[in-house]
């Protein structure tokens, strides 16, 4: 068992302030104990080993078995949503089950300033990859070989977890979410890669978009709407700006070029612990944007069966305005070999 006062340095003070904070949520909201298991909620709260990590207001327990550390009387629980369901009801209490995040995830929105400067960490480390891209032998190799390839540049990188690796050619990169298979990359393919890696805990994902040989028809043209609408998203972020204003400011720039039937519906989200945190830059997430938050900004169009294009960058907001912390240039890339 670990409690408050014995929480080893480095982050000892930011995790005891993150437990003030916590314990007032869960006041607020009457959840009486968490029941965490190593996921980002885990790690926020100083989650170190391969247990369950039980947060009550007089105590801390990192163990293999959590049940015996929630309170007997204790009538809300907020528990982790990646906990199986043979965790859950390994548990074996009668407490109303309710999900940690509505306690957890607003007081994860903020990064202090290491916290800031590891998510940069990740994302200076995937641009890096993605920079050299233009090094790699392309022609005649497969999605699968390259992501392979890219997968170990990366951890070259001195990342410390690979958590994707997507690269898509020709019609796969009209596809959201397409995993690297075995097509064939030729000469006249558009090509969509994304690395996403965890740097000290801290995760970021950088997108870039190339042509093999030359572009395909029209692609250019459509690219070009993809990178104003970048533009657009990254003079949006600055504190005091609802998350939806900025996707507002996307969806202007796709919808005024005859793409907006094409587009994401999401132009990004946060990172941090997590790859995919709070807030979302979508349509109806009002949250207002705060110095601290990290975010991927990611707006993207996808023409089914023809192409596709995704940029994606990470920036803090910091001060008035936002922080881009990567830094490579966003020019359609046309590899040679």
């Amino acid at each position: 068992m670990t409690t408050d006062a014995t929480y080893p340095d480095p982050g000892a003070r930011a995790v005891r302030d993150r437990l003030v904070a916590v314990r007032a949520a869960m006041a607020r909201d009457g959840v009486d104990a968490l029941v965490l298991r190593p996921s980002p909620d885990f790690r926020f709260l100083g989650g170190r080993g391969a247990g369950f990590l039980v947060v009550t207001m007089d105590e801390v327990a990192e163990a293999g078995d959590p049940a015996p550390y929630v309170p007997d009387d204790a009538r809300r629980v907020g528990v982790d949503p990646e906990m199986r369901v043979r965790e859950l009801f390994g548990l074996a209490i009668e407490a109303e089950l309710v999900p940690a995040a509505a306690v957890l995830e607003p007081l994860r929105l903020r990064k202090l300033p290491g916290e800031v400067d590891a998510v940069s960490r990740a994302a200076r480390a995937a641009e890096a990859v993605l920079d050299g891209a233009g090094e790699l032998a392309w022609f005649g190799a497969t999605e699968r070989a390259m992501a392979a390839r890219l997968r170990a540049l990366l951890l070259e990188t001195g990342c410390e977890e690979v958590l994707s690796v997507r690269v898509a050619a020709g019609e796969h990169t009209a596809r959201p979410g397409h995993l690297p298979g075995g097509r064939v990359i030729n000469p006249g393919d558009a090509l969509l890669v994304s690395l996403c890696g965890r740097w000290d805990g801290y995760c970021a994902e950088v997108a870039r978009v190339f042509a093999v040989a030359e572009p395909p028809e029209d692609f250019e043209a459509m690219y070009s709407v993809v990178l104003a609408a970048h533009h657009a998203a990254l003079r949006s972020v600055r504190p005091g700006v609802p998350a939806d204003e900025v996707a507002a400011a996307v969806a202007d720039v796709i919808d005024g070029s005859g793409y907006g039937r094409f587009a994401a519906p999401c132009a990004g989200r946060g990172v941090g612990l997590g790859h995919d945190e709070g807030p979302r830059l979508r349509p109806g997430d009002d949250t207002v944007l705060a110095a601290g938050m990290t975010l991927c900004v990611e707006p993207a169009i996808y023409v089914p069966d023809l192409f596709g294009a995704r940029l994606a960058d990470v920036a803090a907001c910091t001060g008035e305005a936002a922080t881009v912390l990567t830094t490579s240039p966003h020019t359609l890339r046309v590899l040679d070999h």
